[in-house]
């Protein structure tokens, strides 16, 4: 796993996003899509775990993982 340095905070403005909406909004992919086969490959990790659901609901705190292209955590939008 990418050390604590490499990863890139992304902040939201909700409770909850859908992991597949958070990889668009981070940038990371194109569409929300894009993350079906990432997962068939088992290159997402979400808190170290093999992630299985592309509309997982993430929360503040969660660390995504994509193998071979870095590391995202969620964090809370100051408002």
């Amino acid at each position: 796993m990418a050390d604590e340095e490499n990863i890139q905070e992304i902040a939201i403005d909700t409770d909850t996003i859908q992991l597949d909406q958070f990889l668009k909004w981070a940038g990371v992919l194109a569409s929300g899509g894009e993350v079906k086969p990432l997962i068939e490959e088992r290159r997402v990790r979400r808190n170290g775990e093999i992630e299985t659901a592309r509309r997982r609901k993430l929360v503040p705190g969660d660390v995504i993982h994509i193998d071979g292209m870095g590391s995202w955590k969620v964090i809370r939008q100051d408002s």
